[in-house]
C-alpha cells in the first residue's frame, strides 16, 4: 500500500516572493510564449538560491509528457500546497470553466500574503473567498484548505466540519460562533477553540443571513484582509489567446506519447506516482 504523501511545510519568506514572481511573469507572456519555454526561460530568471528552478525543471517536464503543470504541482507536494495544486487543477480542465488567468492571479497574490505572513484568518479567508467567487467544488478546495501547513489542527478540523456543514448553517454564524466577539455577547464561552478575533466576529455577526460577499467585503474594508481576483465574464483576446495555448501545449503533450509509443520508446514508469 502506497505511503500517504507528506504534508506541505511552510518556505521560507524567499520562496514565496519568487513563488509570486513566476505566476506573475506566467500570467503576463503566456500569450505571447508557448509554456514549455516560458518555464525554460524562468529557471535562468529565478533565484538559483531557493528551490524554485528545480521545481521549474520538473514542470516543464510534466508539461511535455503530460501537459498539465498541476501534476507536477501534486508530486512536488513538499514545496507546493494542495490549494495551490487545486486552483492550477482547475484551470487546467479541459472544459475552460475556470479562467486560467485568474487562477495565476489568485496563486500569485496568495503568494504575496504567504510572503508577508498573512494570518491563518486571513489566508482562510482569502482561500474561501477564491472557491466562492469561482464556483469552485467547495468538497474538494476545503479538503485541500485544511491541508494547508498555515493551518493547525484545530483550524484543519474546523475547515473539513465547514465543509461538511456549509450550506445547512450560515457561514457568517460559524465564523461568529468561533470569534472572540461570542462570549462578549453571550457573556459566557461554549468551550470550543477560538479561531477568529473579536473584529471578525462583529462584522460575522453583522452578515448573518446575507450573501458572503458582503461578508468579504466587509473584512476587506475594515482589515484589511486581500482582494480576491474577480472573474472576467467577457473574455478578452489575450484570456482566449491563452486557453488556445492550454489546447496547444496539451496536443503536443500528446503527440510526444504517440511518437515515443510508435518508436517503441514509450516508458509509462515515468507516470507512475511513486511513494515518498
Amino acid at each position: 500500500m502506497a505511503v500517504q504523501s507528506p504534508r506541505s511545510s511552510v518556505l521560507v519568506r524567499e520562496e514565496y516572493v519568487e513563488q509570486e514572481y513566476l505566476f506573475k511573469m506566467l500570467r503576463e507572456r503566456m500569450n505571447s510564449t508557448a509554456t514549455q519555454e516560458l518555464l525554460r526561460t524562468l529557471r535562468h530568471e529565478i533565484l538559483a538560491t531557493t528551490k524554485l528552478p528545480m521545481a521549474l525543471e520538473f514542470m516543464e517536464s510534466s508539461l511535455k509528457h503530460t501537459g498539465s503543470i498541476a501534476e507536477a504541482m501534486e508530486t512536488m507536494n513538499h514545496y507546493f500546497t494542495p490549494f495551490q495544486t487545486f486552483i492550477m487543477r482547475e484551470a487546467e480542465r479541459e472544459d475552460g470553466k475556470f479562467d486560467y488567468l485568474i487562477a495565476l492571479q489568485i496563486l500569485e497574490k496568495e503568494a504575496h500574503c504567504r510572503a508577508e505572513g498573512m494570518v491563518p484568518q486571513g489566508m482562510f479567508l482569502y482561500q474561501f473567498e477564491a472557491l466562492s467567487r469561482n464556483r469552485l467544488k467547495y468538497e474538494d478546495g476545503l479538503t485541500a484548505v485544511a491541508r494547508d501547513p498555515v493551518f493547525d489542527d484545530t483550524w484543519s478540523e474546523w475547515i473539513l466540519l465547514l465543509r461538511r456543514q456549509l450550506g445547512l448553517l450560515d457561514f457568517a454564524e460559524m465564523i461568529f460562533v468561533r470569534s472572540e466577539y461570542y462570549a462578549v455577547v453571550h457573556g459566557e464561552t461554549h468551550g470550543k477553540p477560538i479561531l477568529f478575533g473579536e473584529k471578525e466576529g462583529r462584522i460575522a455577526l453583522a452578515n448573518r443571513r446575507k450573501d458572503p460577499t458582503y461578508l468579504f467585503l466587509a473584512l476587506q474594508r475594515h482589515l484589511n484582509y486581500p482582494v480576491v481576483p474577480r472573474p472576467i465574464h467577457e473574455e478578452s483576446d489575450e484570456a482566449q489567446l491563452v486557453k488556445l495555448q492550454r489546447v496547444v501545449d496539451h496536443l503536443q503533450a500528446r503527440v510526444k506519447i504517440l511518437e515515443d509509443e510508435l518508436h517503441g520508446g514509450l516508458d509509462i514508469t515515468k507516470y507512475y506516482v511513486k511513494d515518498e
